[in-house]
């Protein structure tokens, strides 16, 4: 049974909201980013690092003053961070950016009245090998034009200016260069 009605990203995005399926993938977005250690470390050291804790009369402060400082150092390289790090995770085939494009195309077979998954785990298993193929046979045909490109420069016959330049000299090129061109002799003069 088909609607007639056309299924928009809004109503996709409503549906997920509102039965807390957004809720439940921000959770999981978070809890992974805790155990991101990578992300921790390089906050750590950010922290280690910063201006604010390294200035002389620091622990002076309030943790309050400190924390207001540091925010305003670090927030927003911190955050950058963090945000490359969620984007990972989102547009990760294997993970949990899988688990949200299926989650997310359920809900949309469920609102149009299709029957799920649109594309079949074989295809599009099929689909990513062959883009995988496809990036393999470009990888290969650029390693392959830069072995030709290795050879051709060794086997050359031509010359670079700068090495002609090294070869005969700068001092050599500048007085050729300054050297007025000879004279004709009378005999070759046109009448």
């Amino acid at each position: 049974m088909e609607s007639s009605s056309v299924i928009t990203p809004e109503d996709v995005l409503e549906s997920l909201m509102n039965d807390g399926t957004i809720d439940a993938i921000r959770l999981k977005i978070i809890n992974q980013l805790k155990g991101n250690e990578e992300l921790k470390n390089t906050t750590i050291k950010m922290v280690e690092q910063s201006k604010v804790l390294n200035t002389p009369g620091a622990e002076k402060q309030t943790k309050r003053e400190l924390f207001d400082a540091l925010r305003q150092e670090l927030e927003t390289s911190v955050l950058e961070k963090a945000s490359k790090s969620v984007w990972d995770l989102i547009l990760d085939n294997g993970g949990l950016g899988k688990e949200i494009s299926e989650t997310v195309e359920r809900v949309f077979c469920r609102l149009s009245g299709r029957e799920a998954p649109l594309f079949p785990p074989d295809i599009v298993t099929l689909i990513e090998k062959e883009k995988e193929r496809i990036k393999g046979s470009e990888e290969s045909k650029g390693k392959e034009k830069e072995n030709e490109n290795e050879h051709s420069d060794s086997t050359s016959k031509k010359r670079k200016f700068d090495q002609m330049n090294s070869e005969e000299g700068a001092e050599e090129v500048a007085s050729r260069s300054s050297n007025p061109p000879a004279m004709l002799n009378d005999s070759s003069k046109i009448p």
